[in-house]
Parts: structure tokens; sequence; C-alpha cells
């Protein structure tokens, strides 16, 4: 979306500063910082325990014991974040601020994170709640979890979402300068390179060396690891147990790997491929997105929604955007590329679907506000909320261990536009995003988390983020990794399909191990 308003004032944020022996705790606020609010992590990895020779069994389930988080009601403000009409008047929310080291390289201040954290349910034993970075804040995910799950979850289980650092209310990253925002998302489906794409990424990266400092680098799921080892202390718990989605889950099997030990019942709904080619992940994320667009098309039908086939109606409503840009109503104008991401984050919603069959039907006759919608909240700052964008990019790029030269992503660009014509740019520009950004310099222990307990993963086959593919090799990686797998198609089966649903709850509040390979029906 190209902003037509005046630009605002450039930014310079500040790091607060703050000692470990003066920290006190503050209640839930709703106003982002101008950058991720930063404090510590003591820089060092816990030393994995000893793989043993025999299976660890799966832990017992126990009550907290002598929590610290203090909780304020944030009932009203969850709600309005949500825009979720339906949500039950007895679902209560709350929410607390906690603190961890920020863990950055080169931090010698020992600053420290604050990270905003959700209660949703009044369940005996906290279940943690980790979403993916460019989705919903961890916060509002689990708060529309807890509206979809069974009634014996919220009986055993009090969800506790988390807003990862550098998202949501914990600190959103606000680096990325806004008219760099939509050049980042905007590769044009059909035609033309990624230029414009590498020079956003290279004014973005600029901008956020600058204003990130030290936390540029601080921003990603290994230390998010370690922020969540911090909340299963605050919380009074011996063992994290919890449930991730796309890449929350890596946080958690990253979790796994540094904190053995401290693993309770884990839940990975989805799990990003650990390939090292990451021209060859996208190339299978842009195939599911390509999948899951077949199979909305083939909802819309069956639901006699009027669209017709999707691939016509979106080449229908690109073209007119190439020739005639429409303006919406913040001021912006809608590229075909914007246009294209926020259908894909809707595709990933199997509950958006309908509306996203009326936003394309609309678009096509002129009216694109509700298709803009869709791709609004990784570019403007909504409710109190920063854009997802600056988030995204820090924690994706600071996880990823690769750059390519620019040629090369042109050619690897070309390459997937030819083989998913909705979807191929789409993927391909992520590989521009990180070019201007630091490469990890501290080695990582290896994958695997010898010493954990039974972990339970969902993979789905078709799958527009985290593709099942993928999930079913980083489980492979796993030693402890159980899968069952559903054919979808989705980003997220617990909430959604019965059987991965069942499976979850047994083994959560059961302890019932499902076999591994287990398949779900479609």
């Amino acid at each position: 979306m190209r902003r037509r308003s005046a630009r605002r004032p450039r930014l310079r944020t500040r790091l607060a500063v703050v000692a470990l022996g003066a920290l006190t705790l503050a209640g839930c606020t709703t106003g982002p910082s101008v950058r991720p609010a930063v404090v510590e992590n003591d820089g060092k990895a816990a030393t994995p325990a000893p793989p043993s020779a025999a299976a660890v069994p799966l832990p017992p389930l126990s009550a907290p014991q002598s929590p610290s988080l203090r909780w304020s009601d944030c009932d009203q403000d969850t709600r309005d974040r949500m825009g979720q009409p339906g949500v039950p008047a007895s679902l209560r929310f709350s929410c607390a601020r906690m603190t961890a080291p920020l863990d950055a390289p080169d931090d010698t201040q020992h600053l420290l994170a604050r990270i905003l954290v959700l209660k949703a349910g009044t369940g005996p034993i906290p279940l943690v709640v980790v979403n993916d970075v460019g989705g919903d804040p961890g916060s509002v995910f689990a708060a529309r979890l807890a509206a979809q799950l069974p009634a014996a979850f919220l009986r055993k289980f009090t969800l506790i979402g988390v807003d990862r650092r550098g998202t949501g209310l914990s600190g959103g990253v606000q680096c990325v300068p806004p008219e760099a925002r939509d050049a980042l998302l905007g590769a044009d489906p059909a035609q033309g390179g990624l230029g414009a794409v590498l020079d956003a990424a290279r004014r973005a990266g600029q901008q956020c060396a600058i204003d990130l400092d030290t936390a540029e680098t601080a921003l990603d799921s290994w230390r998010t690891a370690g922020d969540l080892d911090q909340l299963r202390r605050q919380l009074g718990l011996d063992k994290l147990s919890a449930l991730g989605r796309g890449d929350g889950s890596k946080v958690l099997s990253e979790y796994a790997v540094r904190f053995p030990a401290q693993v309770g019942r884990l839940v990975l709904d989805g799990l990003p491929d650990p390939g090292a080619d990451r021209a060859a992940v996208l190339d299978a994320v842009a195939a599911g997105a390509q999948d899951t667009l077949d199979a909305f098309g083939a909802d819309c039908t069956a639901r006699g929604c009027g669209m017709g086939d999707p691939k016509t109606a979106l080449t229908a409503v690109l073209n007119r955007l190439r020739a005639t840009p429409v303006a919406t109503a913040d001021g912006t104008a809608l590229t075909p590329g914007i246009a294209m991401y926020g259908v894909y984050l809707a595709l990933a919603d199997r509950s958006r679907w309908p509306a996203l069959a009326d936003a394309i039907t609309a678009a096509r006759s002129g009216d694109v506000t509700a298709l803009e919608s869709f791709a609004a909240p990784m570019l403007i700052d909504q409710q109190g909320t920063p854009s997802r964008i600056g988030g995204t990019i820090a924690t994706r790029c600071n996880d990823a261990a690769t750059r390519l030269p620019a040629d090369q992503i042109d050619r690897t660009a070309g390459t997937l536009r030819a083989k998913y014509p909705q979807f191929g740019a789409l993927a391909a520009q992520e590989l521009a995003w990180c070019g201007a950004w630091p490469v990890r310099r501290e080695p990582l222990p290896p994958p695997g988390a010898p010493g954990a307990p039974p972990i339970l993963v969902a993979a789905i086959t078709t799958d527009p983020v985290t593709p099942g593919q993928g999930t079913t090799r980083a489980a492979g990686q796993m030693p402890s990794a159980v899968t069952v797998t559903w054919p979808g198609p989705a980003h997220g089966a617990v909430g959604l399909n019965p059987c991965v649903t069942a499976a979850a709850q047994a083994f959560l509040i059961d302890g019932k191990v499902p076999a591994d390979g287990t398949l779900c029906p479609a």
C-alpha cells in the first residue's frame, strides 16, 4: 500500500536500561513502545542434560508453587484487540508483565526485555501458548484459542498467551520506515524483479541497526525460548507445558534443546522446515499456498458463495489494480503484491475463508476495503498494537543462517513465479528481507532435544505456512517426537480438526502419548 499522506518524522528509539537488582514488575498496559522493550538474558545458553539411554517418560502435571506474576484485569482491552464477536462473557482475561534478560551478543549493560503475558480461563495448570511471529500476538492468539477449545481444556488448563519479544505489546519492533513497509510485501505476482523489495530491505536494515542497536540480533527464537524459561519460573512451575503454532513451535523445540529437564507436555502445531536451503523451504511454502488456494475455491463452490474460480477472480482483481490503483479509506493505495499477501494471510485462517471470498468478489467490482484489511496488521499500527512487519523480519532474519546475493534471489523469484503463479513471488521476496541484516555469530547446539520427554507434533499436509513435509522433517530431528498428521488444508489443527484436537487433549490432560505416525481423516 503506497501511503499518500505525509511522511512521519523518523523516530530513534532508546533502550530502557533496567538494573537487575532494582527491577519491579508492572501491570498490563496497552500502549506500544517505539522499540522493543529490552531486558536481559545472561548471554549463555543452559547446557543441555546428557541424553539418557532410556526414554524419558511424559512428566505428570503439577500445580504452580509460589508464582510471582502480578495479574491485572485486561478483559475489555483484550476483547477490543480480538475484534471477535461472540466470545463468552464467562471467559475472562488478565494480563501481567514479566522480564527476561536481553541476551544480546554485545550487551554489556544487562538489559532486560519486558514481555506481556495474558491469562485466559481459570484451570489449575498453566499452559503457555506461543504463536507465529507474523500472526496474531500470542496474547490475542491465546484468547481466540480459549474461545475455540473444548470445555475440558479450560477445566484443566489456564492458557498463558505470550507476546514474544519484539512483537505485539512486548515492545513491538517499529524500526521499519513506513515508506519501506509496502515495498517489502509488494512483489508483483506476475511481473518484474525484486529490486524494489531489495532496496526497501536495505533501508529497513539500516534504520533497524540504528534504532535497535544492541537489541538488533537479540530478537530470535533461541532467546525467546529463554524468555519462556523465565516465565516458567515466574509461574511457579517445575516443568513447562506449552502449545506452539507454526514458528511458535520452533520456539518450543528450541526450548527443549536448551532446557530438556524443564520440558513438561509440549504440543507443536505445525513446525517450520529446518532445511538450510532457504529457497527450497520457500518453494514448499508457495506450493502449500497454491494448494490451499485450490481448497479455498472448492470450499467456496460447496458453499455456493458466488466468487467462482479464485484464480480467475484474483487475476481480474490484480489486473484492475495494475490499471487503476484504488485508494483505501486510510489514504493508501493497494498494490497487487500487497493484495496477494492479504489473501495469503487470510488463507492461513480457515475461519476467515467466507470473508475472504466476499472480499475478492467486492474487489473485482472495485471495492478493495475488505481485501486491504487482511494485510493491514502487517503494515499499519492498529488498536495500540504495532504493525507486525518489524518483528517478523527481525526474528526471521536472526533465525536464518544464510544470505543470498541479489542475482540469485531474482533467479529464484523467476523460478517460483513460473511454478506458482499466485504465490511464487510472494514467497521469494522473503529471501530479500535479510540481505542487510547481520548474520548470527554464535553457534547453536544441534537440534534434537535429547533427554526430553515425548513431544507431540501435529503435521498438516496442506499448510500454507508450515507445510506438512517440512514439519515431518523437523520432527524427524527430535528423538522423542511423535507425529499426528491431518491432510488439512489449514494452518493450525488444534481447535479446528476434532481428531488432532482430541489427540492433543488426551496428551496434555491425560498423558496419553499417541502412536507415532497417527493419521487423522480428512
